[in-house]
């Protein structure tokens, strides 16, 4: 058992989750909630609102504090990241949150690095849902930073025969692959909640990909870490999985539900609606088209409906893949 102290940040489905697996790794491990009541609620149910189905382990104590830590897993929605990493103690961070800031664009790292230069960072990513996780299915990540010796000390901690670990040395890549697959699934759900077929969706899907290889491309990163874990895993996964909340918001964009509606409906943040417009500022700022991000930001904005959406991708002039 690592005697190091472990913290996850953000009590929601994904921290609390991440709570369960740091434990099952045999770490000892604190899980913040912001609100006071909601901690003290955890902690006597050993349950976590947002993932009802799983227990936590009586080894994780649950607190409102920021308590110290080695080693922090920041799992709180994107737009909420820099606040609360500017509270964080000393000790490597580990984000755990996908998407870009709105109104400066960063990705998280690079939110972290304005924060605090020094800290040493990295992003976990990948295919992963939280119930599952939790449940101990086999899943595999990604962890994703500059240094190496960082990425084997996140793997010691998290892993587990159920959990697999890959390292990677392209955080860029990583990142966007995880914030722009939420845009991306968004797009998948409206052309299957439409009823536009498979043919479509497999098709936005492939594109979707290429998108993103061209954006890590352009952003610094490597084009063929979207073909990993953080990239095509992860797509595959958001575009196609039932619990994906950006696949499922798609899908009722769709079927015609309104987006208000939508998002009034749920308590829990779909990270592609506040990414999308985000990115597609991120990707101008060098020059670079990205049709389906651009595509799923305007149907949300309500600047164009789903089907002058449709007639704009399928009128594009046509090119060699």
């Amino acid at each position: 058992m690592n005697s190091a102290p472990l913290a996850v940040i953000g009590a929601g489905a994904w921290g609390s989750a991440l709570a369960i697996q740091a434990a099952r790794a045999g770490g000892r491990v604190s899980l913040w909630a912001r609100d006071p009541d909601r901690a003290a609620s955890i902690a006597a149910t050993r349950i976590s609102p947002r993932l009802p189905g799983a227990r936590l382990p009586e080894t994780v104590e649950v607190t409102a504090s920021l308590l110290p830590a080695d080693l922090y897993l920041l799992a709180v929605p994107m737009q909420h990241l820099r606040a609360v990493a500017a509270r964080l103690p000393e000790g490597a961070v580990v984000v755990c949150a996908k998407g870009v800031e709105a109104g400066t664009l960063a990705l998280p790292l690079e939110v972290l690095a304005e924060l605090d230069p020094a800290r040493p960072a990295a992003v976990l990513t990948g295919p992963n849902f939280a119930h599952e996780i939790a449940a101990g299915l086999p899943a595999a990540a990604v962890v994703a930073a500059a240094d190496p010796a960082l990425r084997a000390r996140i793997a010691e901690r998290l892993a587990t025969p159920t959990f697999r670990l890959y390292g990677n040395d392209d955080p860029v890549g990583a990142q966007l692959g995880g914030a722009a697959k939420n845009v991306i699934a968004i797009a998948a759900g409206t052309v299957a909640g439409a009823g536009l077929g498979e043919n479509a969706r497999a098709a936005l899907i492939t594109r979707g990909l290429a998108e993103i290889a061209r954006l890590v491309a352009a952003l610094g990163g490597r084009a063929e870490t979207v073909a990993g874990l953080s990239g095509l895993g992860d797509l595959l996964l958001t575009c196609t999985g039932p619990a994906s909340r950006n696949y499922s918001l798609g899908l009722a964009l769709g079927r015609g539900e309104p987006l208000a509606a939508i998002l009034a409906g749920r308590d829990a943040v779909t990270e592609g609606v506040a990414t999308a417009p985000a990115l597609c500022a991120r990707a101008r700022t060098v020059g670079l088209e990205l049709p389906i991000c651009t595509a799923v930001a305007d149907l949300l904005s309500g600047r164009m409906t789903l089907a002058e959406v449709m007639t704009a991708l399928l009128s594009r002039p046509r090119r060699e893949e």
